[in-house]
């Protein structure tokens, strides 16, 4: 209904994208813009003369009168859209028709976007700090999907770089067989190579040139790699297994050493590089220099990722790319992103690089290298502990069999985590600490996911009516009904903003208000045999529907029983 209200702005205004949001306060109306203030200040007018000049224009828009009962200006110029009741009737109609596909749109048609997500490095164990990718970067993926994208999945594992020289030195020198070591003997040998280098810094040396070793073709290093990878990919199938992710594609960076070459004559004959102390450079005009070439020829992550645009573009035609990765690498992505311009591959592709804090100690980063971590695995299995310990407890947990009882301690322990993690803003860091990560209260999952639980055990209790076709007057309308109303209305207009502003929290905290909201309803009213009876099942069945799509969004399962 949102486009509805901007399309009749346009129409009084002449103004392109007019800014449209939903008030924080509830009594301010289901939209609300600030439109008319901007407007007047370019043509010096006094803005409430103005906001009540346009008002009276929309009043007369015939589409919008069938949505909006009532049109206002308020302090300094906002003007305020009231959803009529018969809108909000018709949309929870609506909710209840289209069930899974509430929500969804055709606004992403004919267009394709890649998300590159997770992206862990071979060798090492998932750490905490490698859930925000995976998990923001699959809830982005599912977003731009609801919204009928055609959404392309790509993990880009590390497995590259001089980091493996540091393993294959280690493997080597110690005379270690790879096919025997296990994922935390390979860390442990990481770790163990930079205490060590930390004392003498010539070991970096020996790294460097294993991996020169390796990417020169050498066929001990090839083998010894291989079987580092492998070990590695059983690993993170078993992760992703748990937190219930599956992307498209898994490319390492090794996939585009032969593309390399390519990339780096095109480089050349665009007259973009230079050699500086050996190595070969490319300067930018407001960013520092990124080197394409180092001193002894070895490529670089920049060169890599310059490859990977190369290959997307054409295997993919991409519209959107998307790179969901730690913030650290912000001035990387921003030199990769202006050498792909000056090269002309991006003149019609969006790149966004959705930087995600970090998850951190109260003392600082965490660190593979220096071996302060957190296993991932740990916190979900801790996770599930705790949500079984709760659900042997509860009267509903009684009614439940041995393994119903695993299944809904799995769902409810890891969209804990996930959900916690996904009701912040990308961008923030977040301070590691065992009792936060484990919310199962308030704003939570388990909160959410109970909620769904009600709606069902409410509806089974109806004998699950029909809920489509029936009727109900303003006047038999409630205060708390209304509020309930008014958010499920909102849900596709959270979607599309999640979507544009790269923000999964925006749905998070949407779907807890809406949660709220019918909880508060559901403690006051009776629903069956109550008055309006039909109307609150109906709302019921609605608020079920939206709280589940939502949640399937953020790839958090919902239990039939809690």
């Amino acid at each position: 209904m949102k486009d509805v209200v901007i399309s009749a702005i346009k129409k009084a205004t002449a103004f392109d994208e007019p800014q449209v949001e939903a008030p924080q306060i509830e009594a301010h109306g289901d939209y609300s813009t600030n439109l008319a203030m901007i407007l007047a200040k370019k043509g010096s007018k006094d803005p409430r003369d103005f906001a009540g000049e346009l008002t009276g224009k929309l009043k007369k828009d015939k589409e919008l009168s069938k949505i909006v009962s009532k049109i206002e200006v308020e302090g300094p110029g906002f003007i305020n859209f009231w959803l009529s009741y018969e809108a909000l009737i018709e949309n929870l109609r609506a909710v209840n028709e289209k069930r899974g596909s509430y929500g969804s749109t055709d606004i992403g048609h004919g267009k394709n976007v890649i998300v590159e997500y997770s992206s862990p490095n071979i060798a090492k164990r998932f750490g905490i700090g490698h859930l925000r990718s995976t998990i923001i970067g699959q809830t982005l993926y599912n977003l731009y999907k609801f919204l009928g994208y055609k959404v392309i999945g790509d993990n880009h594992v590390g497995d590259w770089g001089t980091q493996f020289g540091t393993l294959l030195y280690q493997i080597d020198s110690k005379g270690l067989d790879a096919a025997k070591l296990t994922i935390d003997e390979l860390e442990a040998l990481y770790v163990g190579f930079n205490s060590e280098a930390e004392k003498d810094e010539k070991l970096w040396d020996e790294a460097r040139a294993y991996f020169k070793k390796l990417e020169s073709g050498d066929a001990r290093t090839r083998e010894i790699w291989a079987r580092l990878i492998e070990i590695s990919q059983k690993e993170f199938e078993r992760i992703y297994g748990l937190l219930g992710v599956k992307i498209d594609n898994s490319y390492g960076e090794s996939f585009y050493e032969e593309k390399m070459p390519q990339v780096i004559e095109e480089v050349r004959k665009a007259n973009l590089s230079k050699k500086s102390e050996g190595a070969e450079i490319i300067e930018f005009k407001d960013l520092p220099p990124a080197m394409l070439l180092k001193s002894d020829g070895a490529t670089t992550y920049f060169t890599r990722d310059l490859a990977t645009i190369k290959f997307r573009i054409s295997e993919w035609h991409p519209d959107i790319v998307i790179y969901e990765v730690g913030m650290d690498q912000t001035l990387h992505f921003r030199q990769v992103f202006e050498a792909a311009r000056l090269l002309g591959w991006n003149d019609k592709i969006h790149y966004e690089h959705v930087a995600h804090g970090l998850i951190r100690f109260l003392h600082g980063k965490m660190s593979t290298r220096r071996g302060e971590t957190v296993k991932l695995e740990e916190v979900l299995n801790e996770a599930v502990s705790r949500a079984k310990e709760i659900i042997d407890k509860s009267e509903t947990g009684r009614g439940l069999s041995s393994s119903e009882k695993e299944e809904v301690a799995k769902s409810v322990g890891i969209g804990a985590v996930k959900y916690f993690d996904l009701t912040h803003h990308p961008a923030t860091d977040i301070i590691f600490d065992w009792s936060k990560i484990f919310v199962l209260e308030g704003n939570s999952a388990p909160y959410l996911q109970y909620t769904i639980a009600r709606t069902k055990s409410v509806l089974q209790k109806s004998g699950n009516k029909e809920v489509k076709n029936f009727k109900s007057k303003p006047d038999g309308i409630n205060t708390e009904e209304l509020s309930v109303l008014r958010a499920l209305s909102r849900f596709s207009d959270v979607i599309v903003g999640a979507a544009k502003n790269y923000s999964p929290n925006l749905l998070a905290n949407y779907l807890f208000d809406l949660a709220q909201k019918y909880n508060n309803f559901y403690n006051q009213h009776r629903i069956i045999g109550g008055e309006n009876e039909e109307v609150r099942i109906a709302l019921t069945g609605g608020v079920s529907v939206v709280l589940k799509n939502g949640l399937g969004i953020l790839g958090i399962e919902t239990p039939e029983k809690m």
